[in-house]
């Protein structure tokens, strides 16, 4: 297993209704690089984003679905989300005020 850096934990926000709705209650998620765990996700929130702090994570590992286009069958990518709480007195994160 390689090393992962901080900045190569997050990949990108999720932006659904149901991770818009856990905004008010302090809740961001994220998709995030698969082999990351709890300790380097709360590391890489804190570090990208000044003033978080970040109470707790939670993930869910994806596995791949099939697919098929004809006879050629494949899977898609597996993909790892994590949902970081943030403590009362953290800061919001400003990538997702403007949504």
């Amino acid at each position: 297993m390689a090393t992962v850096n901080y900045y190569d934990v997050i990949i990108k926000p999720v932006v659904t209704e149901k991770s818009m709705a856990g905004m008010a209650d302090r809740k961001y998620t994220f998709l995030v690089h698969t082999d990351a765990n709890k300790f380097q996700i709360k590391d890489a929130v804190e570090k990208m984003f000044e003033g978080t702090k970040v109470e707790s994570v939670h993930t869910i590992n994806t596995h791949g679905k099939n697919k098929r286009r004809g006879m050629t069958t494949g899977k898609t990518a597996a993909t790892k989300k994590a949902i970081v709480k943030l403590t009362e007195d953290s800061k919001d994160i400003e990538l997702f005020s403007g949504l």
